[in-house]
């Protein structure tokens, strides 16, 4: 997805005396922040109200969403919103300009998320996903650091290449070193924005179709670089596949992880994404029985669960809990990050019942949630409990943060970073 800088698509403009927002200081409490979030109004009738992520969710889901309408400071046109937020916080937020508050029932709130926008002020973006404009990113003084995330001068860079397996899109990471990086760089590129400030995106990870077996030499066994590389399976690929080569890059380079392949299935679309990330058996017969064995025979990636890593967020985060349940033999590690645990409907916490009663399997875990993630953290940590009972080797964690890529970026590094420390 392109990343689009400050004020692109914006009708907003940053304060006239130039200063980045949010505004943010010291509160009264210890350890809390005050944040105040700007807006220049473009007629006497417009209002804006602030989204920030999980937080304006969760009052939405209460029928009330006054306490984020911005005001109008006396005497001008700039509009104006203080929280007093916890220090730690890490959230991406939009702003809706609007002559009227929308209401909060699903369709108006559908279009909500299709029209707001970025603040102009703030020249930090998260990208937009599915159609959506870009987020703004908002770090308060105390959020735990994301030491990988960004793209580093100096830092040795992979590739992503772009193939079909069975016909569904696929996304492949190959790290420095591995013959497909060292290749000529193809003409097309995975989306992103070169010298952008934007934090999650890998604007220069190059994406080159894959060729046909009988056309490359040399690696192992014929397929592409040396290996076997352990292989990080992380779903909703379409979303990640322009943003995973920097934190892969620099784990790499600090020796957090061994040389690793990044498999990145694409999600297809909403209905299928929705239909193959409820616990599906299909879409994980594909990942193991399609996917792997291609990888391994194109991409040099190795066999061995112990070294199989199936990472994903919210409905992915529970797939790959269910990838690994169902075939354990191809995934001997998870990586889920506010996973959908909660489902379903008619079944609440089907999956967390399924490995209470099953025998302990071959798996390690790493889970983690948001502490604002109000409608799953419960389940969260009934997981995590479940699994640590079962006498699993799992580690959760908690962040100050909701249901949001601005945190799951981060997460992601520790987590593959903690999972490959075992593999020693």
């Amino acid at each position: 997805m392109p990343l689009q800088p400050p004020g692109h698509g914006s009708p907003g403009v940053p304060p006239r005396d130039g200063r980045t927002t949010p505004l943010v200081e010291p509160a009264r409490t210890p350890g809390r922040y005050r944040v105040t979030f700007l807006w220049r109004a473009r007629s006497e009738d417009e209002r804006a109200v602030v989204l920030i992520n999980t937080l304006t969710d969760r009052d939405r889901h209460a029928g009330d969403i006054g306490a984020h309408v911005m005001t109008r400071e006396p005497g001008g046109d700039v509009l104006s919103l203080t929280y007093e937020l916890e220090g730690d916080l890490r959230a991406s937020y939009q702003i809706l300009p609007c002559e009227q508050v929308p209401g909060t029932d699903r369709d108006s709130w559908l279009r909500v998320m299709t029209t707001a926008l970025p603040d102009p002020g703030n020249p930090v973006l998260v990208p937009g996903s599915h159609g959506r404009n870009p987020s703004s990113l908002l770090e308060l003084p105390e959020a735990p650091a994301q030491p990988y995330r960004d793209r580093r001068p100096g830092v040795p860079g992979g590739r992503v290449h772009e193939s079909a397996v069975a016909g569904r899109r696929v996304w492949v990471y190959t790290p420095p070193g591995h013959e497909a990086s060292a290749a000529e760089t193809s003409e097309r590129e995975v989306p992103g924005t070169p010298g952008s400030s934007a934090v999650p995106v890998a604007p220069v990870a190059p994406v080159a179709p894959a060729a046909p077996a009988a056309e490359r030499g040399g690696g192992v066994a014929g397929h592409r670089g040396g290996g076997p590389y352990p292989v990080l399976v992380l779903l909703d690929g379409d979303v990640w596949a322009g943003r995973i080569a920097p934190t892969m890059d620099n784990l790499i380079a600090e020796g957090r992880i061994p040389p690793t392949v990044v498999l990145l299935p694409d999600a297809v679309d909403r209905p299928t994404r929705l239909r193959e990330m409820a616990c599906h058996e299909p879409f994980v017969r594909h990942l193991a029985d399609d996917l792997l064995p291609w990888a391994q025979r194109e991409w040099g990636v190795t066999g061995d669960p112990g070294l199989t890593v199936v990472a994903g967020q919210s409905f992915g985060g529970l797939t790959a809990s269910y990838a690994a349940f169902t075939a354990p033999e191809r995934f001997g590690n998870v990586l889920s990050q506010s996973g959908s645990y909660w489902w379903s409907d008619d079944d609440p916490e089907w999956l967390t019942r399924r490995y209470e009663r099953a025998p302990r399997l071959p798996v390690r875990f790493h889970v983690e949630a948001g502490r604002l993630e109000w409608m799953l953290l419960a389940e969260n940590r009934r997981f995590a409990a479940v699994l640590a009972a079962k006498g699993y080797e799992v580690t959760f964690t908690e962040y100050n943060g909701g249901h949001d890529p601005a945190c799951w970026l981060g997460g992601l590094a520790s987590g593959l970073s903690g999972l490959a420390a075992g593999w020693s």
